[in-house]
Parts: structure tokens; C-alpha cells; sequence
């Protein structure tokens, strides 16, 4: 059984941020706008995304 992934892309820059929200970024594998990761969707990672979710776009992957 596979785990459910999310495609997650950066929208908005950490620039300027409160330093929790560029360390979660970070920790996302995020630091350019526009970059795009696959993660599998945990509740750690849904939890950062949350955090974070105005600078994100998120898609759920099949």
C-alpha cells in the first residue's frame, strides 16, 4: 500500500519571515520560489505545510 503524496511549490518567498517560517520552509526542502517538492503526505508534513500555507501552493498526487 503507498502512502498518499503531495506536490508542494513555493509561492511565496521566506524572505522577511519570521525566523520558524523559513526554518520550516528549509525543512520542507523549499528555499527558491517556485521550487517544487513530492512528499509523502505524513502528519509532521501536513502540519509544516500548515504553518506555512500562505507562501505554498499544494496539490495532492494520486
Amino acid at each position: 500500500m503507498s502512502e498518499k503524496k503531495i506536490r508542494i511549490t513555493q509561492l511565496g518567498s521566506g524572505f522577511g519571515r519570521k525566523p520558524g517560517q523559513q526554518a520550516t520552509l528549509v525543512g520542507l526542502g523549499l528555499n527558491k520560489i517556485g521550487r517544487t517538492v513530492e512528499l509523502n503526505a505524513t502528519p509532521e508534513v501536513l502540519g509544516m505545510v500548515n504553518k506555512v500555507k500562505h507562501l505554498l501552493k499544494v496539490e495532492e498526487q494520486g
